[in-house]
């Protein structure tokens, strides 16, 4: 019983991650009715950016948590920024094409993410900075680490914080409502490309709060992290109803 509990435990924290980054599918399917194949690897780039960031304040900053706390921000404003960046550049061009033309595109986005990261970050694995000292609690047998309640802590802020965005702030409106009809919503008024944007933004940063919250647990990083990752995400996506 035990074993069953401690291996239940294990697999909500790492799931809580693989929930982060299906909300990233999800959402762009929603409006753009696109699976962006490229979001493992946005998962990637976050990991990389707090790597490089947490190198930079890592013993500088007094509070280990203010630590995590930035190197998190800074990742996710990072991500957020290069997913506006695919959508504008990638995406946005063949929006009125076939569904076949835009998954050759989001796989092209994906493997030059991953040979590009290969080329400028290099093959070998980069192992991430330890922010947060571990400590293990004994709970009836099962072992909890303090770095797995912090991983199920912020994920689901995050996805209240999501929850609460897209149910009560215009933007949120305008979401669903370029998810619901795109062509109506236009007809409404609605800046449907600041929307679209807005959402490869909002998913990329929880991509990139999901590749800082594994890199807590496992910290062993490399550019080819996201692809099983992400396909395990988008497996997660379909089964809890993309769109």
């Amino acid at each position: 019983m035990q074993a069953f509990l401690q291996q239940l435990l294990n697999g909500i924290s790492l799931g809580s991650i693989y929930a982060l980054l299906a909300l990233g599918y999800t959402m762009v399917y929603g409006v753009l009715r696109l699976i962006n194949f490229a979001h493992g690897d946005i998962y990637m780039l976050g990991a990389f950016c707090g790597y490089y960031v947490s190198r930079v304040l890592h013993g500088r900053l007094e509070s280990s948590l203010l630590e995590t706390t930035t190197v998190m921000l800074a990742s996710m404003l990072a991500c957020a920024l290069a997913g506006m960046l695919i959508e504008r550049l990638a995406y946005r061009p063949v929006r009125h094409a076939s569904r076949l033309t835009s998954l050759i595109i989001a796989i092209g986005v994906s493997l030059f993410i991953e040979n590009l990261s290969q080329l400028v970050f290099g093959a070998a694995p980069r192992f991430f900075p330890q922010l947060i000292a571990e400590k293990q609690i004994n709970a009836g047998g099962v072992m909890v680490t303090n770095q797995q309640i912090l991983v199920l802590v912020v994920a689901l802020l995050l996805m209240a914080g999501l929850n609460a965005f897209i149910f009560y702030t215009r933007s949120g409106k305008a979401m669903r409502a370029v998810s619901f009809n795109l062509e109506a919503a236009k007809l409404m008024g609605i800046n449907t490309n600041a929307v679209i944007s807005l959402t490869f933004a909002l998913g990329s940063a929880l991509a990139a709060a999901g590749g800082i919250l594994v890199s807590l647990n496992l910290p062993g990083i490399d550019p080819l992290m996201g692809v099983m990752t992400g396909l395990k995400a988008f497996v997660a996506a379909v089964l809890g109803g993309i769109g």
